[in-house]
């Protein structure tokens, strides 16, 4: 769609600072160029090819009135100033209050704050005809045009608002403001393909056809990227803290809801999946909403004071119940505590009324990341422990590579080396020792004996049998 005369920050690569417009059908850049603007459709453009075609988009038809809108780059008061830039200053200063030269000079986008408000000063308020400039000015207008077309070619670096370097600009997704580049781009590969190429004179003309479609293709993607970039940056994903707090507001279910529907931002445009997201936001708390008062329906409450102080009781339902058990199990250690002052012999410890803590389900890890690297019978103690592969794997390598390097190693060195909890340590250990992979000290050393005494025992017996020998 075209601008709305507002500054985008983060351009995209290749765009322009200050206003831009775009051909609402083929989102061409209008902005340098003449553009028809429609005189019923509110900031409808469209470039001179769609408008020759009869494009007709939306409530937009061809019929509607329109108006031809070209860049006025002649000067008007000063000769480095053109119209455009002169009107973007007082739209600017309208818009954000008299003073505010840094939010100016982003609207205008090809002037600093210094800038802006020495031209204000000496145009404006230093006129004889304050508030009015002097309008009788006469200027070299092919000169001028010129110098504007010099000036509008390339935008002075140091007058494009970039981002500042943020974390959520480079530790996060690697994006480096000053190139408006990320470290690894979409088909980063791309560029691999032609890196060497080179057309020459002394190719034939199938070797020059197959090198155009290899370019076409590596245009192909250069496509490619500078949409998915174009997304990043009118989307303003690379706002990670703005979008970050924004998150932490909403509930669980809203997240899990917007993440099932961010894959039709693609298809739509920032407004259209804007207004999505919002209606089935608002349908969800409707739904809860309605669930609610049925909920209150089924348990006799007919008034909202009674919903609320239901609610109210509801949510502190839990505290409550956690401080009854707290206090029974006081109760109990007291009441045995008595018992067994009062009794001359040692009394059986009373049954505690509260519930044993139960066992943890086991851990689901069939889809876990891998798996597949796993036997059965790691798996089943993975699953037994909870641990999912990829840190049992860390383990397993740490254990046996210490195994390796001493060729021993004890219970006790285990849970220093794995910084988890000792007594999942101490089931690994023992699950390694029944798997062979390493042997406990003990048994080692009864092992190393029982060898020892067998080998005795065979020495003994051979001289006894050369003794008796006639």
């Amino acid at each position: 769609m075209s601008s709305n005369g507002k500054r985008a920050q983060g351009a995209a690569p290749g765009d322009e600072v200050g206003q831009k417009f775009h051909c609402d059908n083929c989102q061409a850049n209008v902005t340098d160029s003449v553009r028809i603007s429609c005189n019923e459709c509110p900031e409808f453009d469209l470039c001179t090819t769609c408008f020759s075609r009869g494009i007709e988009l939306g409530s937009h038809r061809n019929d509607h009135p329109y108006r031809v809108v070209t860049r006025h780059r002649f000067p008007i008061f000063t000769e480095t100033w053109s119209a455009d830039e002169e009107l973007l200053l007082i739209d600017g200063l309208r818009q954000f209050g008299m003073g505010n030269w840094k939010d100016a000079a982003d609207h205008v986008g090809t002037k600093t704050k210094e800038e802006c408000e020495q031209h204000y000063n000496e145009v404006y308020v230093g006129s004889a005809n304050w508030p009015l400039p002097e309008m009788d000015r006469q200027f070299d207008v092919k000169f001028a045009r010129a110098q504007g077309d010099r000036k509008n070619g390339t935008a002075a670096p140091s007058k494009c608002k970039t981002l500042s370097s943020q974390p959520s600009n480079h530790e996060i997704i690697g994006y480096m403001p000053g190139r408006l580049e990320f470290e690894t781009e979409y088909e980063n590969e791309a560029e691999q393909v032609i890196k060497d190429m080179v057309i020459t004179d002394d190719d034939s003309p199938e070797e020059v056809e197959l090198k155009q479609i290899v370019l076409r293709i590596y245009n192909g993607k250069l496509d490619r990227r500078l949409q998915r970039k174009r997304f990043i940056f009118e989307r303003g994903l690379l706002e990670y803290r703005k979008h970050q707090a924004i998150e932490k507001k909403r509930t669980k279910d809203e997240r899990d809801l917007l993440a099932r529907i961010k894959v039709f931002a693609r298809m739509q445009s920032r407004e259209d999946y804007d207004t999505l997201a919002t209606g089935l936001l608002n349908e969800h708390a409707l739904r809860q909403r309605i669930a609610q008062l049925q909920e209150w329906r089924r348990n006799g409450i007919t008034s909202l004071e009674d919903g609320a102080q239901f609610e109210a009781e509801r949510s502190q339902r839990p505290s409550r119940r956690a401080s009854t058990l707290r206090d029974s199990a006081q109760l109990l250690d007291r009441l045995q505590k008595i018992v067994t002052a009062r009794s001359t012999r040692e009394p059986e410890p009373l049954k505690t009324l509260v519930r044993k803590p139960t066992a943890p389900n086991p851990l689901d890890i069939e889809h876990a990341d891998g798996v597949e690297m796993l036997a059965a019978s790691e798996r089943d103690i993975c699953t037994r422990l909870r641990i999912f592969p990829r840190p049992y794997l860390v383990v397993k390598e740490t254990l046996l590579a210490e195994y390796a390097r001493n060729g021993v190693l004890k219970r006790r060195q285990a849970r220093q080396l794995v910084k988890i909890d000792v007594n999942k340590t101490s089931k690994l250990y023992d699950f390694f020792v029944q798997s062979g992979w390493i042997k406990a000290p003990g048994r080692a050393a009864v092992h190393r004996a029982a060898a020892m005494l067998s080998a005795s025992a065979a020495t003994t017996g051979r001289d006894y049998a050369v003794k008796q020998e006639p």
